[in-house]
């Protein structure tokens, strides 16, 4: 290769990490799916939440208060003691998990959404099964990503104010066309009254004993407001070519973790797995299929242990599947065929041993593996299905799905501040 090609690949390769953030359908999917898994384990949990995380949990809270203390963790449950703020905090939890999982002002839910997560799991450490450790990292790196430009109310109403503008546009007569940013009431009040929080979280040091969570917390902040002025006062300046680029790469940055942390996982698993007799005589699985707390299906798991054969093939298949599948990733055919492997593992794991939420969990971290060519014809396929379920009762939601459903406008960001023009 010479050098002039080499460095003409090279440019290329900048250009597209900063000129666009990769990957919006894979992120879409785990937006929408660790949302859905921790909305669903929250709705479980909602008869049981005082004894997990409120002032009747057996980690009551002066021994949480002890622990954070010395562990430096966040949690917003630990500003006050009182029944009515945790009320407060596990409704925040609940709404910003469903607003996230729909794209409503995506980037400030996702905030609101990794508040809720560290306030409550730091609150009780030792509530979980596995699945809760994954959303307690997969909540941090949402943050960073551009989760909403497809798959959500903020590319819906991005594309709905760029085609309202076209149309005044083409009917424009002399004065040419008319260009302007889409006011967005919500957003604004949104970033006010975050920032008061906040402003009152730091002047109170309510933001843990770690140094990254305030800073965090304030360039997001801050970052959000310069974004709006820019998209209000200089939409075609230099400035907002700049801010689309750190966006851009803290984006993919954060695309690139998440998908090391789904390898790391798996791979530290299957090599802990490699190591340890339990699976290499098979008991890892035999047993838990024995016991009461993970048997939801007493009759099917006696059929499955009752078969040597069966439990062997499922525990080398296990092991086997973890350790290869970080080094399938350069093969596209292999590697699709062990996520199908994995995520019917995971599926399995829900069914027999009764942990939905770590299998939705894992799945979740799994999707972002899967081609953006089946997440398109998938999209596609729930849209068709949305409008014939509706075309039944006399009214499709949304007829230019192509538009609304699919693809956010090119100039729109995660609040849906759309650069109308």
């Amino acid at each position: 290769m010479s050098t002039f090609t080499f460095h003409r690949k090279l440019a290329r390769g900048i250009q597209r990490i900063t000129s666009s953030a990769l990957g919006p359908y894979q992120t879409a999917v785990i937006r929408i799916g660790f949302s859905a898994t921790y909305l669903l384990f929250l709705l479980r949990e909602l008869p049981h939440r005082h004894e997990m995380y409120g002032p009747d949990a057996p980690w009551n809270w002066d021994m949480a208060h002890q622990l954070i203390s010395g562990n430096q963790a966040f949690s917003a449950l630990m500003w006050s003691d009182s029944t009515v703020w945790f009320e407060i905090v596990y409704a925040i939890a609940l709404l910003s998990a469903a607003l996230l999982m729909v794209g409503w002002h995506t980037r400030a839910m996702s905030v609101l959404f990794m508040i809720g997560v560290l306030s409550l799991q730091n609150r009780s450490i030792f509530m979980g099964d596995g699945g809760d450790n994954v959303i307690h990292l997969m909540a941090i790196y949402l943050v960073l990503t551009r989760c909403g430009q497809v798959w959500s109310l903020d590319a819906r109403r991005a594309a709905r104010a760029a085609r309202a503008v076209r149309v005044a546009d083409a009917d424009a007569e002399d004065d040419g066309p008319r260009r302007s940013v889409r006011r967005d009431v919500a957003g604004q009040v949104l970033w006010v009254v975050l920032g008061l929080v906040l402003t009152v979280a730091t002047v109170t040091d309510g933001l843990g004993g770690t140094w990254w969570l305030p800073v965090l917390f304030w360039i997001l902040w801050g970052g959000q407001g310069v974004w709006w002025a820019v998209n209000r006062y200089a939409p075609h300046s230099e400035a907002r070519t700049l801010l689309d680029v750190v966006a851009n790469l803290a984006h993919n940055a954060t695309l690139v973790l998440i998908m090391a942390e789904v390898c790391l996982i798996y791979s530290t698993a299957g090599w802990y797995k490699i190591q340890g007799s339990r699976w290499q005589d098979g008991t890892a699985l035999y047993y838990p299929l024995k016991l009461d707390s993970f048997t939801p299906w007493p009759g099917l798991s006696d059929i499955l242990a009752s078969s040597s054969v069966m439990v062997m093939l499922l525990t080398y298949g296990t092991v086997i599947v973890q350790v290869a599948f970080p080094f399938t990733l350069f093969n596209r055919r292999v590697k699709n065929i062990l996520l199908v492997a994995m995520m019917c593992e995971h599926a399995g794991i829900a069914l027999l041993l009764g942990l939905p939420f770590f299998s939705m969990a894992m799945i979740a971290a799994d999707s972002v593996f899967l081609p953006t060519v089946f997440l398109v014809w998938l999209g596609g396929r729930v849209t068709l299905g949305r409008e014939l379920l509706f075309s039944r009762k006399g009214k499709v939601p949304g007829q230019r799905r192509a538009v609304d459903d699919v693809e956010a406008p090119q100039h729109s960001d995660d609040e849906g501040h759309t650069l109308v023009g």
